[in-house]
């Protein structure tokens, strides 16, 4: 399963590219919790764009092409719940974007985005076939500023999205940054994400990924 796409910022719009997502098959039903301890299920890789791999009781993912977005799946499937990951940028420049999707569905490559940028950003939304066809912010109408986000180089954020019917609610640092009511997609996948803006070299590192059911 491959799945790249490329976002710009201010105002947003989303291309496809061809590119690398690490992807394995497997089945998970009520508690889960990924602390990245050994390589587990998910998967790892390298190329010339990206590298993502399990060290040090984390998952980092580096990306070293300029505007493009890579992402890794669980190979899990998970619906009403409570989903949370901690996020810290490592390198590279801060009008980035970094977080996690949930409720992936194969079938038609659709997903909600819930992403932070290092210089203080948010976006919330939908996309349908990769963002190619349907790009929908569900929460501000685009990217807004938080000053829930803790900015910087080597700054850990905790975000988490608490998911109840058509009802989501989000959350940066335990400080809410958005509600919104979305139907469309009921249950499916999770992934970690990092994209660049126009600059290469962000590297990001995730822990402690957890779903706990509703």
């Amino acid at each position: 399963m491959k799945l790249s796409f490329s976002f710009s910022k201010r105002p947003r719009f989303i291309s496809l590219l061809l590119g690398l997502v690490i992807f394995v098959t497997a089945c998970q039903s009520g508690q889960y919790e990924e602390t990245f301890d050994k390589a587990g299920d998910w998967g790892t890789g390298r190329t010339a764009d990206v590298v993502g791999e399990v060290d040090n009781g984390v998952y980092e993912m580096l990306v070293k092409s300029n505007s493009e977005l890579y992402l890794a799946t669980a190979g899990e499937s998970f619906g009403d719940g409570v989903y949370e990951v901690e996020a810290t940028q490592i390198t590279g420049p801060l009008n980035n974007g970094y977080g996690f999707l949930f409720n992936v569905d194969e079938e038609t490559d659709s997903f909600y985005v819930f992403e932070i940028s290092g210089d203080g950003w948010i976006w919330i939304g939908r996309c349908a076939e990769l963002c190619d066809s349907e790009q929908v912010a569900l929460v501000g109408g685009d990217w807004f500023r938080s000053p829930a986000i803790n900015q910087g180089l080597q700054a850990t954020n905790v975000l988490r999205a608490v998911v109840d019917g058509n009802l989501m609610t989000f959350y940066v640092n335990g400080v809410e940054v958005g509600r919104t009511s979305d139907d469309r997609l009921t249950e499916g996948d999770i992934a970690v994400m990092v994209e660049t803006l126009g600059e290469s070299g962000v590297r990001v590192i995730f822990d402690n990924f957890r779903f706990t059911p509703q």
